[in-house]
């Protein structure tokens, strides 16, 4: 996956997990609002990712 791919999942899997967490909130359902807050750690480090493979490349075309 290119960097851009990685932002792109990675807050699209963070929107769902709060969508997830809010959901278990209303309903009281525990289970459901921890798997949404794995899923929105999940995006939160695809995010971080993308960021990261920025970075480097942009170290490596200053090179």
């Amino acid at each position: 996956m290119g960097s851009m791919s990685d932002k792109i999942s990675g807050k699209a899997n963070e929107v769902a997990g709060q969508a997830k967490q809010s959901v278990g909130d209303a309903t009281d359902n525990r289970s459901m609002e921890a798997k949404g807050a794995a899923q929105e750690a999940k995006g939160d480090a695809q995010q971080a990712k993308g960021h990261a493979k920025d970075a480097v490349k942009n170290v490596v075309d200053r090179a």
